[in-house]
């Protein structure tokens, strides 16, 4: 007669981690994809001026923004209805721009220092007083290269 065996008692196989790394990979990606750098809030009006003639900078990097314009409503209680500067998140003083130059360029190399761009983003509405004197505290703080962006004509 045969003998019936008892069945010995089974150890759970373990969890394989082979595909771990692409798991990992695959997740790191989904965060790349849809991860938002923080972006600055503009707290002027800026709707910009159409140009018929424009050029694209072409690096990008060396570019540092300069807002003038009306604040924006939730911003006008405070600070009235006449232009306004922002440098960076907030607001400041025609003093304050040789300090946001030397900042600026603190965040790139030496050597490109001097190749900085900053680029006026004024409001079509704002008139050319507060962008002149802006325009002579960036000539003195040696800051040489000015742009002023623009938007494209689409009637032309």
């Amino acid at each position: 007669m045969a003998q019936i065996k008892k069945k010995k008692e089974r150890k759970a196989p373990g969890i394989s981690t082979s595909s771990l790394p692409d798991i990992i990979f695959i997740l790191l990606f989904f965060f790349m994809v849809v991860t938002v750098l923080r972006e600055m809030e503009i707290k002027v009006q800026n709707k910009l001026p159409q140009a018929t003639e424009l050029t694209k900078l072409q690096r990008k990097s060396l570019v540092s923004h300069i807002y003038i314009g009306k604040p924006k409503p939730k911003y006008a209680d405070q600070l009235g209805t006449a232009p306004r500067l922002q440098l960076n998140d907030s607001f400041a003083k025609l003093e304050q721009i040789p300090n946001y130059v030397q900042t600026e360029r603190n965040t790139v190399p030496a050597k490109i220092a001097d190749q900085m761009t900053f680029a006026l983003k004024v409001d079509q509405e704002t008139e050319m007083g507060i962008v002149s004197d802006v325009k002579l505290k960036l000539r003195k703080s040696d800051a040489l290269k000015i742009n002023y962006a623009a938007r494209k004509d689409i009637d032309n």
